[in-house]
């Protein structure tokens, strides 16, 4: 694995990004002392990746969904208790 100091990843960054993205790794260097590894991050496949709506025509939302439970609700705010 290459290793380059901090000046010439900066001098060089675009060129050392597109090497990773590549498979090749390398590692930053300080003073000749490994600070940090640079490597490719893959994406997740396409199947993996959650979507919106991927549940659509499997659930039953009813038609009175925003009021569920509006009466328990009312009688918590005015005090009374079921």
């Amino acid at each position: 694995m290459r290793t380059v100091n901090i000046h010439e990843a900066k001098t060089h960054l675009s060129r050392l990004i597109e090497d990773a993205m590549g498979g090749e790794a390398f590692v930053i260097a300080k003073a000749g002392k490994p600070m940090v590894k640079v490597t490719r991050i893959d994406a997740p496949a396409p199947e993996k990746v959650r979507r919106l709506g991927f549940m659509a025509g499997q659930i039953l939302v009813p038609d009175d969904f925003d009021r569920m439970g509006g009466d328990v609700v009312e009688a918590l705010f005015d005090g009374a208790s079921e």
